[in-house]
């Protein structure tokens, strides 16, 4: 199982959610063709109604703990209460560019 799968596997068996959204965005850095380090998640959950920010991102680190101790290297998180989401449109920011890390 690719590590994408993986995440999507562990997010919805851990989190009770109403919508996820996993993107590879590897591509956009300084790594080999085809990498999986860099994802970008979207989660909403009624879970993290009364959560504050720090505590959500916890609750999908411990889920996600064996990826981040090996193969990934970066994880945006963005994590929503229905509520929230819905009060966005239905959408989350896009990540920035990468700025080179260590390739400048």
């Amino acid at each position: 199982m690719n590590t994408q799968n993986t995440i999507q596997k562990k997010l919805s068996d851990g989190l009770p959610n109403i919508h996820l959204d996993i993107q590879n965005e590897s591509h956009m850095h300084n790594v080999p063709p085809n990498s999986e380090s860099h994802f970008r998640v979207v989660v909403v959950s009624d879970q993290f109604t009364d959560m504050k920010l720090l505590a959500r991102h916890r609750t999908v680190n411990k889920l996600l703990k064996e990826e981040l101790s090996g193969s990934i290297h970066a994880l945006a998180l963005h994590t929503y209460t229905p509520e929230e989401w819905t009060l966005r449109g239905e959408s989350a920011s896009a990540s920035p560019e990468c700025r080179g890390g260590s390739a400048q």
